[in-house]
C-alpha cells in the first residue's frame, strides 16, 4: 500500500506567540487546534483522528482529547523528538488510507521559554533506567556539544569551514526579516555569526536555534473532503522514517538517518531532489542543516559546505530556498520540536501564502525533513514530500 495521493493537508496554523507565560500548555494545544480547523473550514466535531507527541501534557492523547472535548476513533502518540510531527503527517495519511479516520488533527505546543527549560547548554537529565544512561551521562553530554562534535568531525573529514556554516544562519536571517512573528528579525552577516560567542567549538551562539513557546497544528483529510473545501490542495505524495543508533560506538558523526528516510520518501513520491523547489529542513544548529542536505541527496557527502555558501539557500537568490519563515535558527523552535513549523512553512509555500519577498515562484513540490534526538547519537529521522495539486 502507498499513501501517495491518499491524504491532503487541508488546515495549517502556527501560534503567533513566542513567549506565553499567561497560557497553559493545554490551552496552547487547543488554540492551535482551533486555528488549524478554522483554516481548513472544519469544526472540532469533524475530527475523528488525533495525533500528538511527547509535548502533550498528561497522558498524551487521552488528556488532550478530554481537554478539547474531541470524540475520535483513532489516536497516535508517536514520540521521536523533533521529527515527531513530520512522522505524524505520514501516520495520519496511513490511517486515512486504511480507513481508520477521515479528518486527522495534529497538535504541538509548549512553553520552554517561559518555563526556563533547557536551552541546550545544561547536561542532559535522562531517565537513569535508560540502558544507555551509565555509559553516556557520566561524560556530561548535552545537546550543544553533541552537535558540535558532528560539526568538528565534518570539518576534519571534508574541510568544511565555520564561514560555510555561517551562511546557513545568514540565509535564515534574510528570510526572518519578513516574518513579523520571528524571534530574531535582524539580518546578519557571516562576520557577525563568527563574532558571536563560541558556545561549543566550532559552534557559535548564532549557529544555534532559538528557544520559544508556542506551537502549531495541522489537519489532514481524505481527498474527497479536501476537494470539497475552499482551500488550496496540498497532497501528501511520499513519507519515510528511519532510526539511527550508535551501534555500540561505531557511529559516523557526519551521516544522519536522512539517508534512509529521504530515500524512502523519494521512492514513494516518484520524484528526485532535482524536482524539489523548496525545502523545510530541521535547523536546531547550522550543522544539522548541512548534514541533512547532503544525506537527502541535494549535494554529495562532504560538499555541503560549498553548497550552502554564498547565499545558495536564500529565496530569490540561491538554487534551493530553505526555511523561508526564518526557521528554528531565527523564528520559532517551539518545545525544542521544530518539525511542526517545517511542515507549516512548506504548506504556505505550496499554497502561495508565504511572504511575497520569500515566496518561491511556481512552488509545486516541497520536501520537509526533521531529526529528533541527537545526530551524534541515536535519533529518529522523518521525511515528507508534498505536492500542490
Amino acid at each position: 500500500m502507498t499513501i501517495k495521493g491518499k491524504a491532503y493537508i487541508a488546515g495549517a496554523y502556527e501560534h503567533p506567540t513566542r513567549k506565553a507565560p499567561d497560557k497553559s500548555v493545554a490551552q496552547l494545544h487547543a488554540e492551535v487546534a482551533l486555528g488549524a480547523l478554522a483554516d481548513a473550514g472544519l469544526s472540532k466535531d469533524d475530527v475523528d483522528g488525533y495525533f500528538c507527541g511527547g509535548d502533550a501534557p498528561g497522558t498524551g492523547p487521552l488528556s488532550m482529547l478530554e481537554y478539547m472535548n474531541l470524540n475520535v476513533r483513532h489516536v497516535d502518540s508517536t514520540n521521536i523528538g523533533g521529527s515527531s510531527y513530520i512522522a505524524h503527517v505520514g501516520h495520519a495519511a496511513e490511517a486515512i488510507a486504511a480507513g481508520k479516520c477521515d479528518v486527522a488533527l495534529i497538535t504541538l505546543a509548549g512553553r520552554p521559554r517561559s518555563d526556563g527549560s533547557s536551552n541546550g547548554t545544561a547536561p542532559r537529565r535522562d531517565d537513569p533506567a535508560q540502558p544507555d544512561f551509565p555509559w553516556e551521562n557520566s561524560f556530561g553530554m548535552e545537546t550543544l556539544n553533541a552537535y558540535a562534535m558532528c560539526a568538528m568531525r565534518h570539518m576534519h573529514e571534508f574541510g568544511t569551514t565555520s564561514e560555510q556554516l555561517a551562511w546557513i544562519k545568514v540565509a535564515a536571517s534574510h528570510h526572518a526579516q519578513h516574518n513579523p512573528h520571528a524571534l530574531l528579525r535582524n539580518v546578519v552577516t557571516v562576520e557577525e555569526v563568527l563574532a558571536s560567542p563560541m558556545m561549543a567549538d566550532p559552534l557559535h551562539r548564532l549557529d544555534c536555534c532559538v528557544v520559544s513557546d508556542g506551537g502549531g497544528a495541522l489537519v489532514v483529510v481524505r481527498p474527497e473532503i479536501a476537494r470539497s473545501l475552499k482551500r488550496p490542495l496540498v497532497k501528501v505524495i511520499g513519507a519515510g522514517e528511519a532510526v539511527k543508533h550508535q551501534a555500540g560506538g561505531r557511529i559516523d558523526l557526519t551521516t544522519s538517518g536522512a539517508v534512509r528516510s529521504g530515500a524512502a520518501a523519494f521512492a514513494e513520491a516518484g520524484v528526485t531532489p532535482a524536482d524539489v523547489r523548496y525545502v523545510s529542513v530541521y535547523d536546531s544548529f547550522t550543522i544539522t542543516v548541512l548534514v541533512q542536505l547532503e544525506d537527502l541527496g541535494f549535494c554529495p557527502k562532504g560538499q555541503g559546505g560549498r553548497f550552502v555558501a554564498d547565499g545558495n539557500l536564500i529565496s530569490g537568490q540561491g538554487r534551493l530556498p530553505f526555511n523561508t519563515d526564518g526557521g528554528g535558527l531565527c523564528s520559532n523552535h517551539p518545545v525544542h520540536r521544530g518539525g511542526m513549523t517545517k511542515v507549516l512553512e512548506a504548506v504556505r509555500q505550496l499554497r502561495g501564502e508565504a511572504h511575497p519577498a520569500v515566496q518561491v515562484p511556481g512552488c509545486d513540490i516541497a520536501l520537509v525533513h526533521g531529526t529528533g534526538g541527537l545526530i551524534s547519537m541515536r535519533h529518529g529521522s522523518a521525511t515528507l514530500i508534498l505536492e500542490r495539486e
